[in-house]
């Protein structure tokens, strides 16, 4: 706990720590002043109404008024000045915790699921927020009201104040045993709450596939499992805390028996007069408000460490792939490729073994292969979004090591058959990578990808709003947006994925013969599986089991008569006798 609340405060910008503090004095001292009007009161009976002594009356009233009227406006400051610091901390974790997601690499993603994400980002980083606003200055006035009361009341009547209070460490024990109890509760409430939001999450991404497999109903009761697992498991907390509350509420009622009980007793022996008794009357909810109020922190306090738990595995979690220190400044990239001896593992299976080859600036490779044979994995591991276990790739004759992050993703342009486009314009989502382009470069960029067209033909032109996910648009005018938007940032190194993968012949046959026509020098790697789209390449490869298993141009691997050549043949609708 201790290390969540240091955490915490290190996220509050320094100028509000005094503020927060400050508040919390408040707190203390507005606890104090409780005991202004009780003591008052105990003069007003027993001095004026008992003395029938009506002098002193109008001066305790005003007095007492006084006392009221600053304790409730010290109560509003302190309110507003931990909301205020609280909305600050809440401001600087959420701001954080989106630069914390925009630099960590895809294992970290592929760890954690969007919907957790999403839930740590909005109702963990909250109940941080709730601990400042709320929870500290109820444990600040719990304790305080308590000792306060305690201190002041042994100087009005030592002996029923330790009768009263010999409950406490009863109430201590049932605290203790509650709080071991309580924790996995909460810790696996929590877990239900974010499998409900991920399975929420995923449905509406994958809204299309839902409807085209007419899996709604399917949906809906993995839904109404997951939402019946989270409501379970705030019941079984509720159970829990109804469990104990019945022994809290019996000895917070307990003292103001005792109270009535004894300060009688008290009274008729002589021993108290009324107006002391009218003191312990109006103070014993002090004494027992804390011990109720102890269940709901013990509640709150579990809750907040849980999340608090949880925000800090985002805030804390570091990106295995950062800049070296050997890391050096390139002005520009020439789109030279060197793959030398690279092996790579993931999760302890091998996925891509010796591959080497070498490409020149300006040349084309294409890649192909089975599905699962390690072909985008080469291409995130040209980018450096995993590191490889051994052997090297250089771009420009430099390790990619060795290359500036920022640098060196910034100028490789890549464009997948998976694409994902923002609820933005067109423009907006061609000129993604690169804010400086002209209009007339935005359509440029786009009539080379073949997208000026249709884009035209778009209620607004270039200024229609596209939905998520490039809803709306087909599948082949969504994946020549994206590679008019790789285009777009003049890469020295452009890749593509599959990226001509559901447009027609007559289209890639246009983009290609665009390709070959760039205002600008660039290496390209192609993915496919169409021989068209990769027959013009000046080095081929066939990428078996992780392996290069044939190499060369066209000509070449057709006279192998291997994968290339069979593939070929397939999609010639040729016998392989036929295949020129």
């Amino acid at each position: 706990m201790m290390r969540q609340l240091k955490w915490l405060w290190g996220i509050m910008d320094r100028k509000y720590h005094k503020w927060h503090i400050l508040a919390l004095v408040i707190s203390v001292v507005s606890s104090a002043m409780l005991l202004i009007n009780p003591a008052l009161s105990q003069r007003l009976i027993d001095d004026v109404i008992l003395a029938k002594n009506p002098e002193p009356l109008l001066g305790i009233l005003a007095v007492m008024l006084v006392a009221k009227l600053l304790r409730e406006g010290m109560r509003y400051v302190m309110v507003l000045t931990v909301e205020t610091t609280s909305q600050n901390v809440l401001y600087n974790l959420r701001s954080r915790l989106f630069a914390k997601l925009q630099y960590n690499d895809l294992a970290f993603f592929n760890q954690y699921r969007a919907g957790d994400l999403m839930t740590r980002m909005s109702a963990d980083v909250d109940w941080c927020r709730h601990f400042l606003s709320s929870i500290d200055f109820r444990i600040v006035d719990s304790v305080c009201i308590f000792l306060f009361t305690t201190i002041f009341l042994l100087t009005v009547n030592w002996q029923l104040t330790l009768t009263l209070i010999v409950v406490t460490p009863v109430l201590m024990l049932i605290t203790k045993v509650y709080s071991k109890h309580i924790r996995p509760r909460f810790f696996a409430m929590r877990e239900r709450l974010s499998e409900m939001n991920a399975a929420a999450q995923e449905n509406i991404a994958g809204n299309r596939v839902v409807r085209a497999f007419a899996r709604e109903e399917y949906e809906k009761e993995k839904f109404t499992e997951r939402n019946g697992a989270f409501r379970q498991s705030h019941l079984n907390i509720n159970k829990l805390w109804l469990s104990f509350y019945p022994f809290i509420e019996l000895l917070a009622n307990a003292i103001m028996l005792i109270t009535i009980f004894l300060g009688g007793y008290f009274i008729i022996k002589g021993r108290m007069t009324p107006g002391e008794l009218s003191v312990f009357t109006s103070l014993s909810w002090a004494l027992s408000w804390p011990m109720r109020e102890l269940g709901n922190l013990l509640n709150d306090l579990q809750r907040f460490s849980t999340c608090a738990a949880k925000v800090m595995e985002i805030d804390c979690a570091r990106p295995s792939i950062v800049d070296s220190s050997s890391a050096v400044d390139h002005a520009g990239m020439e789109g030279r490729i060197e793959f030398k001896d690279v092996h790579f593992s993931f999760d302890n299976k091998k996925v891509i073994s010796g591959v080497s080859f070498a490409v020149e600036p300006g040349q084309t490779v294409a890649i192909m292969g089975p599905t699962g044979g390690g072909k985008t994995t080469i291409i995130n591991l040209l980018s450096r979004c995993y590191d490889v276990s051994s052997g090297a790739i250089l771009v420009d004759g430099c390790d990619v090591r060795d290359w500036k992050l920022s640098q060196l993703r910034s100028r490789i342009g890549v464009a997948t058959q998976d694409v994902f486009l923002f609820s933005d314009t067109v423009e907006g989502n061609i000129a993604f990578g690169n804010q400086e382009l002209t209009m007339d470069e935005v359509k440029d960029f786009a009539a080379r990808a073949g997208a000026g067209d249709f884009i035209e033909r778009l209620s607004e032109g270039y200024d229609t709003i596209i939905g998520e996910r490039g809803v709306g648009l087909s599948g082949g005018q969504r994946q020549r947006i994206a590679l008019a938007r790789a285009l777009a940032m003049k890469p020295g190194i452009l890749v593509m994925d599959d990226t001509t993968s559901a447009v027609d012949s007559e289209t890639e046959q246009y983009i290609q013969e665009q390709l070959r026509k760039l205002p600008y020098t660039c290496t390209k790697v192609i993915i496919a599986q169409r021989i068209s789209s990769m027959r013009d390449a000046d080095l081929i490869l066939v990428i078996r089991d992780g392996r290069i298993a044939e190499r060369g141009t066209h000509e070449e691997l057709m006279r192998l008569r291997g994968y290339y050549y069979e593939t070929c043949a397939l999609q010639n609708d040729l016998s392989l006798g036929e295949v020129m």
